[in-house]
């Protein structure tokens, strides 16, 4: 990574360019929720919160649960949300993050990480694609 990238964990302080980069993604927040639900994203030991600075400015984050298997020998990385701001898109913070996020599963004893995009993000598939991950086309969810 060159000097200008650091990725590192989430804090606190991080919590309003979160919900500026949430935004972003079209996921509009109440004031205080981000601020709510940190604290507990940073605690739970089967979840990794990183940032991006670049040039000293957090530009990016990304949202990793770990999945322990029963019936596979290796562990499910997933990634939630992965945002990098609209100003300095192509500039390759999204493919440092994502290697970083690799690294992290395969330290974790992860053998595969997936993701979901919604359909309408096409953008997005594009990077997932030249990232190496493949279109798997079944994804069910159900409100509770």
């Amino acid at each position: 990574m060159d000097q200008q990238k650091l990725i590192r964990q989430a804090t606190l302080k991080d919590a309003g360019i979160i919900r500026t980069l949430l935004e972003q993604l079209r996921y509009p927040t109440d004031p205080g929720f981000i601020e709510q639900q940190l604290p507990k994203m940073l605690a739970h030991s089967d979840h990794e919160l990183l940032v991006c600075e670049f040039e000293h400015v957090v530009v990016a984050f990304m949202s990793i649960h770990f999945v322990p298997q029963i019936a596979l020998a290796g562990d499910f990385a997933i990634v939630s949300y992965l945002c990098v701001d609209e100003a300095v898109r192509g500039k390759g913070i999204g493919t440092e993050m994502n290697k970083y996020a690799e690294w992290i599963a395969r330290k974790r004893g992860c053998d595969r990480i997936q993701l979901h995009s919604s359909i309408w993000r096409t953008e997005a598939h594009q990077f997932y694609l030249a990232q190496g991950y493949e279109e798997y086309p079944l994804y069910f969810s159900k409100a509770l």
